[in-house]
């Protein structure tokens, strides 16, 4: 995957499919790889472009805190040095954080956006997730960090289902090889974007079109911190789906794949 310099840092990428440009941001702790089986539907219609954000993967991960605003500037680097003016954008948790950001400071480089499992701030308990997200990072094996994520990201009917359930046991293991791992200095800086992201009193600025989707049962940001960003943004409109959590997008992946591809191609 190629390598390019953005704001400061080198940050890994890659573009697939064709159509018009597709801006994918990821959460915390995952690579953009983790879009694949998204990109594979998505780029019959799109030319999808994902990249490891700042603090994972093969990007920079230098020493934090980062903050979101940061990280937007390092993606509308990157569209700059594409050479593409303006994109749809899907960012996933603290992808979606990063999303708002880039529709704040860099307006017209947007045309529309799905905002997943997102939040314009913090509360106490999200602020400790995020604290003992890191804390967890230091102290465990890469299997039992990955339980822990695991533990946040999916709800009951996944760990209930015999094919998802076997899935995250592999995952786990694959844990232990990964040659990608996200250092504790990268993780740290995300986490602190994470906690310090607040721009509830400026999400009304965003006039692009919007999509704000998660799941009903998601711990991790819970529904509140959806409904609020949805609230916030004038021209937005509101999915939750049933019984799903933060891994909503997996957890019912046909329609979530099939239901972007169609607001994107409308919006």
């Amino acid at each position: 995957m190629p390598i390019l310099r953005s704001n400061g840092i080198n940050l890994q990428y890659g573009q697939q499919g064709s159509g018009e440009p597709l801006l994918l941001i990821m959460g915390i702790t995952a690579t953009g790889s983790v879009w694949e089986k998204h990109v594979a539907y998505w780029q019959k219609n799109f030319t999808c472009i994902t990249l490891d954000n700042r603090g994972v993967g093969l990007s920079d991960q230098p020493e934090g805190p980062y903050t979101t605003a940061q990280m937007a500037d390092d993606c509308a680097g990157l569209l700059d040095a594409l050479n593409l003016p303006k994109v749809k954008v899907v960012g996933c948790s603290m992808g979606s954080t990063i999303a708002q950001q880039l529709a704040i400071r860099h307006p017209e480089k947007i045309i529309s956006m799905v905002l997943m499992c997102p939040w314009a701030n913090c509360d106490n308990k999200a602020r400790a997730t995020f604290q003992h997200m890191v804390n967890c990072k230091t102290a465990f094996a890469p299997e039992a960090f990955s339980l822990f994520i695991q533990l946040l990201i999916y709800s009951k009917s996944s760990w209930d289902e015999d094919t998802m359930f076997a899935e995250m046991a592999a995952n786990r293991s694959l844990a232990a090889t990964n040659e990608q791992v996200q250092s504790v200095q990268g993780l740290t800086g995300q986490a602190a974007a994470c906690i310090q992201h607040d721009v509830l009193h400026m999400l009304p600025q965003i006039k692009q079109p919007v999509l704000v989707i998660g799941g009903k049962e998601d711990i991790f940001t819970p529904m509140w911190m959806a409904t609020a960003v949805a609230a916030a943004i004038p021209n937005s409109e509101l999915y939750m789906y049933d019984g799903c959590g933060h891994a909503f997008h997996w957890e019912q992946i046909a329609d979530f794949n099939e239901r972007i591809n169609c607001w994107l191609l409308s919006h």
